[in-house]
């Protein structure tokens, strides 16, 4: 009993340590089989970085080429795009190599043949750019594919070492998977263990796949819903069945139900206007022939079920599926509303046209023919009076002068009338102008004005901007003449002109427009001024704050400089005190 319990007792003693000794030997070998393994994988990520590597120096080379074809510039972006791909690829080698002095020394020789590839690409690019001969491009393609060769060629040499490595390394995996039994045992608890994993990610991704399922249908409840407000539908065609799908939406578009009916090319051609069906045919062989996408959007009418005539505007875009087959999609938009603004927009512009050229027309009439009649009456009134001043009554003189003022006040009526007018044109020519010799021109043609009055007009530097002179010109003399017609008995008019620059955000009716500068030009005076309540009415076409008996004028004045200010796009504003004078504040745009 003693030597059968001192037996087992060694046998459980040895057995423990054969097992583990046998589970040392196996953590060694599965040590040795994964150090191997990781070797081989090493090995294959080497000859896989290499291939990337190639390829990139590929995608550059396409890209300059796709580009010196075609000329299109989204050809340079995968040439960029290739540069950097180059350099992360070779970084990776760089240090995936680092125990190989072989492969170090292939590296640094592969990278100056690189180096030149990418310096032939670049100057090949600034001859194509630089519209050089084809000679001198031809000659560096040459030598770009000479180059190309002998990346090829290096690379190939670096492969094969890899590939000997891979072959020791692939040998000596294999004999150390063999030496062990248990590693089946370790593959298949590793088989279930993926097994299980694989189960949860399963699972996980089922329950995944059924919110976003329900997310899509929410999503395509949506489109649809966006298709009906905006009056369009998408479509989609396949050129190598020849199938056309329409969304629901565009059986809507048509009248009809949706998916009530086959609505292929034919069927859809059958709503389409008679005199329009030729721009649907046209485009549909030429998408089938030559399978090309509609370079811009076409415009047809068609004839809904219900006898509505519809104008629809369709564009399409060439694509591919994952097999390479040629699918052209589009959408449909119903632009019927849009036509028929675009159809009153033209007629709204005619008879703008209309009112422009009957305005011509009483320009013409008020600058000719309104005019004579009142320049013969102020010439018989003359000579009557002249001749028979003698044998008129008092009372009948009176007369004869108040017709007199009348018809002066009639003819520059007029005049102002063709003055606004004018300023209503659009054909004015803006110019670079001084507005201080501007200025100077106004005073000198108010001079016998300004003298009478005895005013003093104090003005500082003015900038120099772009405007319609004549126009500025007038409004300069219109401000003065203002200043000068309300100035107080018996106190000098004194009027000072200022400039500055401003920021629209400083300025309460200009607010809409931030980030812009604007040149303020204030007109101030000591003349009798007016409430603040009427700064915006006094603009008013006619309007008066006087009777005509207490100061002349037309009235017109000021709503000329308000539209000359907006002809500058530019914005004009009054302040009045009354008894000690006013302030008209100009703001034009800052070049």
């Amino acid at each position: 009993m003693q030597k059968s319990n001192l037996f087992f007792r060694s046998l459980f003693i040895i057995a423990v340590f054969l097992l583990m000794l046998i589970a040392g030997i196996i953590y060694r070998q599965l040590q040795m089989v994964k150090n191997s393994s990781k070797l081989v994988m090493h090995t294959y990520e080497v000859n896989l970085k290499m291939e990337q590597l190639f390829s990139a120096v590929k995608d550059a080379e396409a890209s300059q080429r796709g580009y010196i074809i075609t000329g299109e510039t989204l050809y340079l972006d995968p040439y960029f795009t290739s540069l950097n791909n180059v350099k992360n690829y070779y970084n990776e080698l760089k240090f995936m190599t680092a125990d190989n002095l072989i492969q170090q020394q292939n590296l640094e020789k592969l990278n100056d043949l690189i180096n030149t590839r990418f310096k032939l690409l670049s100057e090949t690019l600034k001859l194509h750019i630089a519209g050089h001969n084809n000679d001198s491009l031809n000659s560096l393609l040459l030598k770009g594919e000479n180059v190309m060769s002998d990346i090829r060629i290096h690379i190939h040499t670096m492969t094969q070492i890899e590939n000997g490595l891979l072959d020791m390394r692939q040998k000596e995996n294999d004999n150390q998977r063999s030496i062990t039994p248990i590693i089946f045992l370790i593959v298949i608890l590793f088989s279930l263990c993926i097994f299980i994993l694989s189960y949860y990610q399963i699972n996980e991704d089922a329950n995944r796949l059924v919110k976003l399922n329900s997310n899509l249908l929410i999503t395509n409840k949506i489109f649809e819903h966006a298709e009906e407000i905006a009056c369009m539908s998408h479509w989609q065609w396949d050129l190598t069945t020849n199938k056309l799908t329409y969304s629901d939406n565009q059986y809507r578009l048509l009248g009809l139900e949706p998916q009530s009916i086959d609505l292929s090319l034919k069927a859809f051609s059958e709503f389409v206007h008679p005199d329009d069906r030729n721009i649907l045919l046209e485009r549909s062989k030429l998408a089938i022939k030559v399978g090309e996408s509609p370079s811009a959007p076409y415009y047809f009418r068609v004839i809904r079920k219900d006898g509505e005539l519809r104008y629809f505007k369709a564009i399409g875009k060439l694509t591919s599926d994952l097999h390479g087959n040629k699918i052209l999609i589009g959408v449909t938009i119903d632009v019927t509303d849009q036509h028929l603004s675009e159809l009153n927009l033209e007629e709204k512009n005619k008879e703008l046209e209309r009112s422009n050229a009957e305005l011509e027309s009483f320009n013409y009439l008020a600058s000719h023919d309104l005019q004579e009649p009142i320049r013969k009456i102020q010439t018989f009134i003359s000579r009557i009076i002249e001749k028979e001043k003698d044998h008129i009554s008092e009372s009948a003189l009176d007369y004869f002068s108040r017709m007199q003022l009348s018809a002066h006040r009639m003819q520059k009526l007029i005049e102002y009338l063709l003055m606004y007018s004018r300023t209503n044109r659009t054909d004015q020519i803006f110019e670079y102008s001084d507005l201080n010799k501007l200025l100077d021109h106004a005073k000198q043609e108010l001079s016998l004005a300004i003298e009478e009055k005895n005013a003093t007009i104090i003005s500082s530097p003015l900038p120099a901007i772009k405007v319609i002179p004549a126009q500025i010109q007038q409004l300069f003399i219109n401000l003065i003449s203002n200043s000068l017609k309300y100035s107080k008995d018996k106190v000098a008019p004194v009027i000072n002109i200022n400039s500055e620059i401003v920021d629209s955000k400083d300025i309460t009716e200009l607010k809409n427009e931030p980030g812009r500068k604007y040149h303020k030009i204030s007109v101030t005076d000591n003349g009798m001024g007016f409430e603040q309540e009427y700064a915006e009415s006094i603009f008013l076409l006619f309007h008066r704050l006087h009777e005509r008996s207490e100061f002349s004028g037309s009235g017109i004045g000021l709503s000329i400089c308000k539209k000359i200010v907006e002809n500058h796009l530019g914005f004009i504003s009054a302040e009045g005190r009354p008894g000690e004078g006013a302030t008209f504040n100009i703001y034009l745009l800052a070049s």
